[in-house]
Formats: C-alpha cells, sequence, structure tokens
C-alpha cells in the first residue's frame, strides 16, 4: 500500500510540476503536447522549460534520499545526511569556487561540485580513522570538516563580493534554469549510483546487526563501511553537482519512510526514492510559484520543513535516552 501512495504521490507530482506556473497547462493539453497535437505555445512551455526540470528534480530527491538513508545506516544514526556530515559542502567549496574565481570555466560547475564532495569523503574517512573509523568518530570528522568547508565558503565569497550574487540561489539549492543539459550531465551517474545502491541492500541490513556480528559472519566491518560511504557520497555528488546545496532530503525522507515501514533496507531504500524524488519535484513545483513572480530556491523551503523535524528527531532522542 505505501508502494503505491509513493508512486502515485510521484506522478502527481510530474504533473503539477509540468502544469503549474505562470501559465497553467490543463491535464488534455499536456496530453496533447506529449502526442505531439499541442499548441505550440504549451510544447514549448513542456518540453523546453518544465519537463527537464522536474525530472531534474526527481533525481535529484533520489540521489538525495538514497545517500541519506545509507548513511543513516551505516552511521546507525537517524540524523546522518549529507549535508550534515560535510559531503554536500565539500561539493559547494568547489563550485564557489568556480563560479566566482573561475568564471570563464561555468560549464564545468557540475563536475567540480561531484568531485569536491567525493575528495571531501575520502579526507572524513582518513579524519576519522584509528584503528577503525566508528560512525561517531565519521560524524564528528564530518560536522567538524563541514564547519571548516563552510568558513572557506565565505571567505571565497567575502573576497569576490562583486560576483556573490552569482552563487546565492545554487547556494540556497535552486533548480532555476536546469535544462537537458544538466539533465543528460547528472542521468548516467544518478543511474549507476541509485543502482549500486540495490546492490548494497544486503550490506545495509548487515550493518544494523552492530559490527561485532557482521564480524561473526566473516565479514570485514570497515571495507564495507567505506564501499557504503563512498555509494552515499557519490549519491550526495551528483545531486549536489546539478541542485546546489539541497538540504534536508537525506535527512526527512528516510527517517519517515522508516517509522512507517521498518528498517529493512528491502523496502527502505526504494521507497526512500520515491519519496525523495517526489518531495523535491513538489517542493520545486511550490517554491516557483507560492511567490509568483519571483522564485524562491526550493532548498529554502525544505530547510523550512527540514530544520523543525531534525529539531524534532533531536528531542526525541534527548526524552528517550
Amino acid at each position: 500500500m505505501t508502494f503505491v501512495v509513493l508512486i502515485v504521490l510521484t506522478l502527481l507530482s510530474i504533473y503539477a510540476g509540468i502544469s503549474f506556473g505562470a501559465i497553467s497547462i490543463p491535464l488534455v493539453e499536456i496530453l496533447q503536447a506529449f502526442q505531439g497535437n499541442g499548441v505550440e505555445m504549451y510544447q514549448t512551455i513542456i518540453f523546453d522549460l518544465r519537463l527537464p526540470r522536474v525530472l531534474v528534480a526527481l533525481l535529484v530527491g533520489a540521489c538525495l534520499a538514497a545517500s541519506g538513508a545509507l548513511l543513516q545506516g551505516v552511521m546507525k544514526n537517524p540524523l546522518a545526511d549529507p549535508g550534515i556530515i560535510g559531503v554536500s559542502a565539500g561539493g559547494g567549496l568547489l563550485a564557489v569556487i568556480t563560479m566566482l574565481v573561475f568564471p570563464a570555466y561555468s560549464y564545468l560547475l557540475p563536475a567540480g561540485a561531484f568531485i569536491g564532495a567525493f575528495l571531501t569523503t575520502i579526507l572524513i574517512y582518513l579524519l576519522a580513522w584509528e584503528k577503525g573509523a566508528s560512525p561517531v568518530k565519521i560524524i564528528l570528522a564530518g560536522v567538524a570538516m563541514n564547519a571548516l568547508l563552510g568558513a572557506l565558503m565565505n571567505g571565497v565569497m567575502v573576497i569576490y563580493s562583486d560576483r556573490v550574487q552569482a552563487v546565492l540561489s545554487w547556494l540556497s539549492g535552486g533548480l532555476n534554469g536546469r535544462s537537458w543539459y544538466h539533465l543528460e550531465f547528472m542521468l548516467p551517474y544518478a543511474v549507476i549510483g541509485l543502482l549500486l545502491s540495490f546492490f548494497a541492500i544486503k550490506k545495509a541490513n548487515l550493518m544494523l546487526l552492530g559490527d561485532e556480528t557482521i564480524k561473526l559472519l566473516g565479514q570485514n566491518v570497515e571495507w564495507a563501511r567505506l564501499q557504503m560511504i563512498l555509494l552515499a557520497s557519490f549519491l550526495a555528488g551528483t545531486a549536489v553537482s546539478v541542485g546546489g546545496l539541497i538540504g534536508f532530503v537525506g535527512l526527512v525522507v528516510p527517517h519517515m519512510i522508516r517509522l512507517i515501514i521498518g528498517e529493512d533496507y528491502r523496502y527502505l531504500l526504494p521507497f526512500s526514492i520515491l519519496g525523495g524524488a517526489s518531495l523535491v519535484a513538489f517542493a520545486d513545483t511550490v517554491a516557483r510559484t507560492l511567490f509568483d513572480p519571483i522564485e524562491l530556491p526550493v532548498g529554502i523551503l525544505l530547510a523550512c520543513i527540514g530544520g523543525p523535524f531534525f529539531l524534532y528527531l533531536l528531542r526525541k532522542r534527548r526524552v528517550s535516552a
């Protein structure tokens, strides 16, 4: 039943993203446009503006939710999230440097953000390593890296304050102007990452048993943990490279799904992917239409949702401790 609900929500989010905006497009016109018989203006709006943006939003949400679900499992902590442990900030730093210091190479922005997130993950793991890398050490190293990278980003923006306007929307997590180019860039990485995440389901379920149990089963705990963290960072870097610093999706969605269907990653992971995709697509539609003609970055709207939810989790864990 949950799966059916998520499928319906995903389809509704796609419809809302295509239909709603400065110019509303009726469902009949949308269907005709896909058949090649629609009004030319509607076809231009759908295929040149809204459809690629909706598809990018779906992929960004799916990657962030899958990344968060894997991180929460490997760290055995429902508060783990790519943004909180510094992975997203690593991609953000290289992206900011690209946009402000080397604006002529802005076409390298997606690749730079992806590389930054990936290298940050490796660094966090190395900093946390001391005869193994426990989840607590990884989170502490990630929080410290998040603070450091955030300070470096602010420093770059202060030095190049005359150009800072160009990065504000990206830092807030916006999908404005996303086109078929961005979809083509991230699609292969997203598909590879999401497919690999399904192969990680067995490892994710093993992680729930605890390190000692995994060792008794003959598995290498550190190697399995490193593989899952790298995969989660790969997914987060893919999302950040196109969507900017969109936070809390990897925190909120897997935790809500976990409350509904439990810890089993055979269901938790695919349900989180669908939930993340529909959430970002729907939130982006709301963000760009709520204050029309001003477009609110979707990251701001999601932060308004995720922030209170994060505080609720902290409160719940403190009370139950």
